[in-house]
């Protein structure tokens, strides 16, 4: 006979167990949080109003903002939930979809950010043979 136990959840201890901490802990992720994604959609919508920004580079400095506002969507509501929830509880599907997310938005930022190197490669140097 073997063991048949099979487990749905994960019990997180957090960053903290003191009551004390939680607030201020709470109060100090979530005004990163929404600077972040304040400062992202600001240069997004600077680069989708201003005409003079529609240029390959500001695009992609754009798209790069957009995936920064995701990938910072995915962890950190979770963990703001989680300090004010006294069971710290999260089942494995939770943890694994938001695993994917963060893995998808790792490749696309990587892949992203090797476009944008190479259009600077080539933006400087073969400046004086595209701008004829």
């Amino acid at each position: 006979m073997e063991n048949q136990t099979v487990l749905y959840m994960l019990v997180l201890s957090g960053l903290s167990d003191l009551p004390s901490l939680q607030l201020p802990l709470f109060l100090v992720f979530l005004l990163v949080y929404l600077m972040t994604l304040t400062g992202n959609l600001l240069i997004v919508l600077l680069i989708c109003t201003d005409f003079h920004l529609q240029t390959p580079m500001y695009f992609f400095l754009g798209t790069l903002a957009c995936l920064d506002m995701g990938y910072s969507s995915v962890t950190i509501p979770r963990m703001l939930f989680d300090f004010h929830n006294t069971r710290k509880v999260n089942f494995y599907t939770g943890l694994y979809n938001s695993n994917i997310l963060l893995s998808v938005f790792c490749i696309i930022r990587i892949s992203l950010l090797a476009v944008m190197s190479y259009d600077r490669y080539v933006a400087i140097c073969h400046l004086f043979t595209t701008h004829r």
